[in-house]
């Protein structure tokens, strides 16, 4: 796997939206709204991957259980969870003022009700009564500060972007925060269930001071609390029993840091680990077929894509993009790179993100797209057309994992089929992050796969990357509409309406490709049968998911 990404919307941190590359160590996924029905080619053998909305609950409390992670966090910072590894662990032990639930829905979390009196104004109601790990009981100057903390530039948040909108945030009362905004934004409130919103106690941070996120605790109010952190092995997080909500089923969750894919899945299968997020799509099979536990697949809000990052060549001729789009072998690619749980797919957003939107604009959003299907001829017209007939390009990949290493060599098969040169330059694991940090990496290069993951079910949150000057537009593909329509969208909180607008986005994405969209891709987790209660959902990024996690058989905790 690569080492984690910092997302990233106008610089490096701090972008709507999450980012990921992901590899046979991290298998980037994310995943559910139930609107997009089970894949139409996926499966392995022809066998279609069956999808669920979640694993069975818990029947019985738990000593313990242990979860493989494919990274170690280099801090529990919240302001810095911009990765798996961080959030999957975080999401048990600090929670946000709103909540993320397993079906990818909004409801209240540390703020019992959230209200907007007027278009720039919202308002947060706090919780009474809940505690601190550090013994403290949250106030809502513990809000307002947590929140601060997010738009200290010299804090380098990786959630910043989401407050560029925010003017001032207020205590109104002791249990009341007033969030006032410069203009109205419709995903400033969505993004207070995920790590934006995160509330710990403010004399517990200033305590910690820089240390705060690497060692001691983090002084949230989740159900779980940071236990013993062994440096390069594990991390335990211990129940914490003042809990204001459900107390958790296990009294210990021990995270195991697995950065060898291979490694991560033997430890599955021996039972080292009772399960874990981000399978590696080589060890489908092995996991599907052991009769040691079940490997489910949840519905995504993970698209794979080839990022166009340089039109200064030929693919700055719409007719070349379009050709190569043509020629891809999405059908291929799902079944070898994705193990052959995917959908192919021409749309840079998941169906899932359309989930809040009507049937019929649900269907207008798609009805317009290209087909996904490969027309080698048409495209040979298009190379031709445009005179580019011979000209080199050059795509970046890696060993990092089969969904990176796959995607490449299919656009390289595509362009070889319609005439074109494709050129691919392998860049090491460690060494892949900088395509999306440093420009330098990128030079020479003209595209690279790509794998977006949404952070709230709302197809913006991706289309905003194309907006001029937006931090993954690396090409700088730039359309004044586009941007109009996206700040008209933005200011829109009534989500049907908004998802009209962005309908005419995604036409207009689809129009230019700026990335070509290959598959949709859902998320993946093992469980062995010892334990159950996992979400299947991209949720567990933000959800408190551990605290669900139980014995699978009734009877006394084991």
């Amino acid at each position: 796997m690569t080492t984690p990404l910092p997302p990233g919307s106008r610089r490096p941190r701090g972008r709507r939206g999450r980012l990921a590359v992901t590899t046979a160590a991290l298998t980037s996924l994310v995943a559910l709204a139930a609107c997009a029905g089970p894949p139409k080619d996926a499966g392995t053998g022809g066998t279609p991957a069956r999808l669920s909305a979640s694993t069975p609950p818990a029947r019985g409390a738990i000593d313990s259980f242990t979860w493989a992670v494919y990274a170690e966090p280099p801090t529990l910072d919240y302001t810095l969870a911009f990765d798996y590894p961080q959030n999957t662990i975080l999401s048990n032990v600090c929670e946000s003022l709103m909540r993320w639930t397993p079906g990818l829905t909004l409801e209240p979390g540390l703020a019992r009700k959230a209200s907007n009196p007027d278009p720039t104004t919202w308002v947060y109601d706090l919780r009474p009564g809940v505690r601190f790990h550090d013994g403290r009981t949250m106030t809502a100057d513990d809000v307002v500060y947590s929140l601060g903390r997010q738009r200290d530039p010299d804090n380098a948040a990786a959630w910043a972007q989401n407050f560029q909108n925010v003017t001032s945030i207020e205590k109104t009362g002791p249990l009341q925060v007033t969030v006032k905004l410069r203009k109205p934004d419709s995903q400033f409130p969505q993004y207070m269930a995920t790590a934006a919103g995160v509330v710990a106690s403010k004399a517990g941070v200033e305590a910690a001071g820089k240390n705060y996120g690497t060692t001691g605790g983090l002084a949230c109010t989740g159900p779980f609390e940071l236990g013993t952190w062994s440096k390069g092995q594990s991390i335990e997080l211990e129940r914490f029993d003042g809990y204001w909500g459900t107390k958790a089923k296990a009294k210990k969750a021990v995270f195991r840091v697995l950065t060898d894919p291979s490694a991560r899945t033997n430890a599955m299968l021996s039972g080292e680990v009772d399960g874990g997020y981000l399978i590696p799509t080589e060890s489908y099979g092995r996991l599907r077929e052991s009769g040691i536990g079940t490997l489910y697949f949840g519905e995504g809000l993970s698209t794979v894509n080839v990022n166009i990052t340089d039109m200064r060549g030929p693919l700055g001729d719409l007719r070349v993009r379009k050709a190569l789009s043509l020629a891809l072998d999405r059908s291929g690619f799902v079944r070898a790179g994705l193990g052959g749980a995917g959908t192919v797919t021409s749309s840079l957003t998941t169906r899932a993100a359309w989930a809040g939107a009507s049937e019929q604009t649900r269907t207008a959003a798609f009805a317009a797209l290209p087909p996904a299907t490969q027309d080698i001829e048409k495209a040979k017209a298009l190379i031709k057309e445009a005179g580019a007939t011979g000209k080199t390009l050059t795509v970046a990949t890696s060993s990092i994992g089969q969904d990176v290493s796959l995607l490449a060599t299919a656009i390289q098969a595509a362009g070889t089929q319609i005439g074109l040169k494709i050129n691919l330059r392998t860049i090491a694991p460690n060494a892949f992050t900088a395509l999306f940090t440093d420009p330098e990496a990128r030079e020479g290069i003209d595209m690279f796969p790509l794998t977006y993951y949404d952070s709230i079910t709302d197809p913006l949150d991706l289309l905003t990357n194309f907006k001029t000057g937006a931090y993954l537009n690396f090409a700088d593909f730039s359309d004044k509409g586009y941007d109009a329509l996206v700040d008209q969208a933005t200011s829109v909180y009534e989500p049907e309406q908004r998802m009209r607008i962005e309908t005419e986005l995604q036409k207009r994405v689809a129009e230019q490709l700026p990335w070509i969209p290959v598959a949709e891709w859902p998320t993946a987790v093992f469980l062995n049968k010892r334990i159950t209660g996992a979400p299947t959902t991209i949720a567990y990024m933000y959800y408190p998911w551990a605290a669900d996690v139980g014995a699978a058989a009734p009877g006394a905790a084991q």
